[in-house]
């Protein structure tokens, strides 16, 4: 019998990706869908992913709903992808960003600890590379210390120190991933990557805001595989109550990232501009903005034999080949 999965927003860029993959791998998955989400059958039939999971409408915000829905399915295992993420929106929202990634979380962890026999059973975290913040030596290591610069950055933080915490003192199984910015999305277009290539193919002028900001841009296939290989390590003592970077280690300023893009497209250079937002783009405060973010994912590697397979120009060669048919082009 096959290894019973539970993802928190399986809808959402990484977890519809992950249900995929774990669906093709034969687990038997279920699916946390939020009441709000709108969509949910155009999300399914772009990737046809639902039609080998199970669906269940609940709010992670509403405890005694999650714990119903534990006790329900009886995972094995959680994956625990759903959250608030847009950092800009963070510093207008930030009590949203709170109620859904602190207590959200919160929800879901005591919940399972609800369970008679919790600790067989694996919660797997999405945290984030943001939740280091400013650090001054890089790549940064998992033993930095977290010091977010976004409201979105902290509750990612504080939910990452709780879990962490709960391993400690209640024996709570939990594996945490710190991934880097991941590319690749066939929906959204307002993250770097996707915004840059669809601009690009439509012509129009491109902004880039924070051209010598240095980042490490990371192809969804091989995120998804980091939870798989978290996943596959089962309760394995390597994995419980640890905590993994998740990064290529090819680090790259956004600047040579949307170069890089117009040479693939033949994209007029000029219409590249350097230093400025789009008009009306929500602002961050420039005191928040990170000039790297650069992991050492050496740790997930010798660990878990996990190893990025896409490289930058691949993925990005992807995602434009993706766009193009998309959008016509």
């Amino acid at each position: 019998m096959s290894e019973r999965i539970l993802v928190t927003g399986a809808t959402g860029f990484i977890g519809s990706h992950l249900v995929q993959e774990l669906v093709r791998k034969k687990y038997d998955v279920h699916c946390i869908i939020a009441p709000q989400v709108i969509g949910v059958t155009d999300i399914a039939s772009e990737y046809q992913y639902l039609k080998g999971a199970s669906r269940r409408k609940c709010d992670i915000t509403d405890y005694y709903g999650i714990r119903g829905a534990i006790k329900k399915v009886e995972p094995d295992m959680i994956v625990h992808l759903a959250a608030l993420t847009p950092v800009r929106d963070s510093f207008e929202t930030p009590f949203s960003f709170v109620h859904a990634n602190v207590t959200g979380t919160l929800n879901i962890a005591y919940a399972l600890m609800e369970m008679p026999d919790f600790k067989r059973r694996k919660l797997i975290f999405a945290s984030t590379a943001e939740v280091y913040g400013m650090q001054k030596v890089s790549p940064i290591g998992e033993d930095a210390i977290l010091s977010p610069s976004s409201p979105y950055a902290n509750t990612k933080a504080m939910a990452d120190m709780q879990l962490r915490m709960m391993a400690r003192v209640h024996g709570l199984n939990t594996t945490i991933l710190r991934s880097v910015n991941s590319y690749g999305r066939k929906m959204d277009i307002d993250f770097f990557v996707e915004y840059v290539v669809t601009t690009m193919l439509r012509g129009e002028k491109v902004y880039i805001g924070a051209p010598e900001s240095k980042r490490d841009y990371m192809y969804i296939s091989d995120h998804v595989n980091a939870y798989v290989k978290v996943i596959e390590a089962g309760n394995s003592v390597k994995t419980e109550g640890q905590a993994f970077n998740v990064s290529t280690n090819d680090i790259n300023t956004n600047k040579v990232v949307a170069l890089k893009v117009a040479e693939m497209l033949g994209f007029d250079r000029k219409k590249i501009m350097l230093g400025e937002y789009p008009p009306g783009y929500p602002l961050r405060p420039l005191e928040s903005d990170q000039p790297f973010i650069d992991l050492d994912s050496t740790k997930i590697r010798k660990a878990l034999g996990w190893k990025p397979e896409v490289s930058l120009e691949s993925g990005l060669k992807k995602t434009i080949a993706f766009w193009k048919e998309k959008i016509g082009k």
